[in-house]
């Protein structure tokens, strides 16, 4: 017999807690998405000196002025777009890394877009030591998305546009859910579907991310 997790991994437990006490209870119930949340090592997408606070109910800085999402918002995102096998999903803004993490126990591939090379390295890195083999990440503007891999069967972005940028529309495949926040200070979080005929938005909750911005591109 192999060791106890706790013994492997000393944040199992705390991840466990997270799931149950902040995520689960809130009303993500999608079992998959909790098993993706229970397995993914959050503590290992934040700074060193945040992992004791990497469980905690909130988001924490990742550096460049950027965060990594409050856990409860991972979950909600990434049941949001109802997440299949046999999808291919396209995310914008992959900051640490962990939102494409999470992502990847519950799809067939993440392309993820980062506009500053600094983090999108990081993540990079962070993704193939820790063997999340099937996200490709990507710098690039995310206003863009990622034409020459499109259409995507769901979009998942991270920052926060005034609207929903026209480019990703287009790449959404029919039946296709993007889920993306709207707004400068009072922030929506918004899922639209793609239909044969156009689109349905609903409005899911109330959020606060930093801006979609479209900083220099450099190619990869």
């Amino acid at each position: 017999m192999g060791n106890p997790p706790e013994q492997d991994d000393p944040y199992a437990g705390e991840r466990v807690r997270m799931v149950r006490e902040q995520i689960e209870r809130r009303g993500v119930s999608d079992p998959r998405v909790l098993r993706a949340m229970e397995s993914v090592p959050r503590h290992l997408f934040v700074p060193e000196s945040f992992r004791t606070s990497a469980h905690d109910d909130g988001p924490l800085p990742i550096g460049e002025g950027q965060t990594i999402s409050q856990p409860y918002i991972v979950a909600f995102m990434s049941e949001a777009i109802r997440p299949r096998p046999t999808d291919r999903v396209l995310e914008i803004g992959t900051g640490s890394g962990y939102q494409a993490a999470v992502l990847s126990r519950l799809v067939q591939h993440v392309d993820t877009i980062e506009v500053r090379p600094r983090l999108a390295d990081m993540a990079r890195q962070r993704l193939r030591e820790l063997g999340f083999a099937n996200v490709t990440v990507r710098v690039g503007d995310g206003h863009r998305g990622l034409p020459e891999q499109a259409p995507f069967d769901a979009i998942v972005v991270t920052a926060a546009p005034q609207d929903v940028p026209p480019a990703l529309l287009q790449q959404l495949a029919v039946g296709g859910r993007l889920v993306i926040p709207l707004g400068t200070l009072d922030q929506e979080l918004v899922r639209v579907t793609r239909r044969e005929d156009g689109t349905d938005r609903e409005f899911l909750l109330p959020v606060r991310f930093v801006p979609l911005t479209r900083e220099a591109r450099r190619p990869d």
